[in-house]
């Protein structure tokens, strides 16, 4: 791609997008298959033994003097695995879970109406017995303790690639056959919506796919499953892979990415959750923590002298595991996605520095559309911003395994330079437009007018 068509996303000009799509399609599409040959050896190995066809784009010219207005169309957030199904429930949860909870709310209930039902006296005595027994009591609690923190540890197991301890409740043969049920609702839903294999857009996230799998084969878990390609015509910014293999990406992904080099590192980040079994990893420590949060229910319930404390009461709970434990465990497993994938495609030759440049752009098509910033603790996802500030401590690591692939160099420029000059200039251009015109706009409300050409 050339510089112009490569910074399509800050000049905005639909007709250099499409051409800058157009050139990227041909230029992967024309990347040959050549066979196998040795790539250059390293002490401990990270290449696979196969060709490493090179997704590179010439040098990126000069900021623009004039660049034409904005024109981006970017959904609210960017998901790289769906907000809900991104990691399958087994089957008997749906059975199974509410009736726990729902146990533990009528035995909580119960314990707390007998308690009620008691004659004065009688309460007197179970306190009088609960105080000369408390050794006991303790012990019991203890011992209740140590059961769930032997299961803690008895069901840990190491994380391939990373070698990180994962908790393992469910086995993999219960999520295999659940990522087909899953499999089969995608299929279902977006019948109507999936692009045919001779599209375009379609042949260009099978290449990628295809690249990435046959760069990484020497790891066995990416050589043991069969990517299977799904692009669906939809706006959204998204894409996903389930535990089998089974790639979904959406158009607006296609979109939204500015080079090929961005859209293999998405894939990337998208392939390590298949391939580092999040979904198993996400699934057993729910389903253990919920486990143990109906010890807590249940004393809610027996507690609270209403059922409407004990309802605010068990909404407490469940925000304060929610917040505390799902939601900083979602954002971990993502950071530990984009380093994996970082890696998967620095072996396959791409330019990883263009991986943090992709979450910039994120961050300011949202600024400039002016949708609300959350904080990163109510999200399942890093933020934007801090996403690409791990990324770039990320990449000189990702760039020493690439060259040690026996990859061609790097051309041109940075692209996160790039980036940060069209930054600069943007906002001299700005400044230099909202100055004439600062005494009829309301100040509460500023607005970027960015000139055509």
């Amino acid at each position: 791609l050339s510089g112009n068509d490569r910074n399509w996303f800050l000049t905005g000009n639909p007709d250099s997008y499409r051409n800058a799509i157009g050139k990227g399609l041909r230029c992967l599409l024309d990347v040959p298959r050549t066979s196998d040959r040795n790539a250059h050896h390293t002490s401990g190995r990270l290449c696979s033994q196969s060709s490493q066809p090179s997704l590179q784009i010439s040098s990126v010219e000069q900021p623009p003097h004039h660049l034409p207005a904005w024109n981006i169309q970017i959904n609210r957030s960017f998901h790289t695995s769906p907000s809900l199904q991104a990691a399958p429930v087994p089957l008997f949860w749906i059975i199974v879970k509410p009736a726990q909870k729902l146990f533990a709310i009528i035995l909580g209930r119960s314990i707390r109406k007998w308690w009620k039902a008691l004659p004065p006296n009688k309460r007197e005595l179970f306190k009088e017995s609960a105080r000369k027994n408390k050794w006991k009591i303790l012990l019991g609690v203890s011992s209740l303790g140590v059961v769930f923190v032997m299961f803690y540890f008895t069901h840990l197991e190491e994380t391939p690639i990373t070698g990180r301890a994962r908790l393992l409740v469910f086995g993999k043969e219960h999520f295999r056959e659940l990522s087909q049920m899953e499999y089969d609702m995608w299929m279902e839903q977006f019948k109507s919506q999936m692009l045919p294999e001779t599209d375009a857009r379609y042949q260009v996230v099978e290449r990628v796919v295809g690249h990435l799998s046959e760069s990484n084969k020497d790891i066995p878990q990416v050589a043991a499953l069969k990517w299977v390609i799904h692009v669906v015509d939809e706006p959204g910014v998204n894409a996903f892979v389930l535990p089998n293999g089974q790639v979904f990406v959406f158009t607006g992904l296609l979109d939204a990415v500015s080079d090929i080099h961005q859209l293999s590192f998405i894939l990337g980040h998208e392939i390590a959750h298949a391939v580092l079994e999040h979904a198993v990893k996400k699934a057993s420590l729910v389903h253990f923590l919920d486990f143990l949060s109906l010890i807590f229910l249940t004393m809610i319930w027996a507690i609270c002298p209403r059922d409407s404390l004990a309802v605010v009461g068990q909404w407490i709970q469940s925000k304060l595991q929610e917040f505390m434990f799902d939601r900083p465990y979602s954002r971990t497993l993502e950071a530990e996605a984009d380093k994996v994938g970082l890696q998967f495609a620095a072996k396959a030759c791409v330019d990883v520095r263009a991986s943090s440049v992709f979450w910039q752009q994120m961050e300011l098509a949202e600024t400039i559309q002016g949708q609300p910033k959350l904080p990163e603790w109510l999200s399942t996802h890093p933020s934007h911003e801090n996403r690409a500030e791990h990324l770039d401590r990320l990449i000189p690591e990702a760039l020493k395994i690439r060259e040690s692939c026996n990859c061609p160099s790097l051309s041109g420029p940075d692209p996160r330079l790039i980036f940060r000059l069209n930054m600069q200039h943007l906002l001299e251009l700005s400044k230099g437009r909202e100055a004439p015109n600062s005494t009829k706009q309301d100040p509460s409300k500023p607005k970027l007018d960015f000139p055509h050409t």
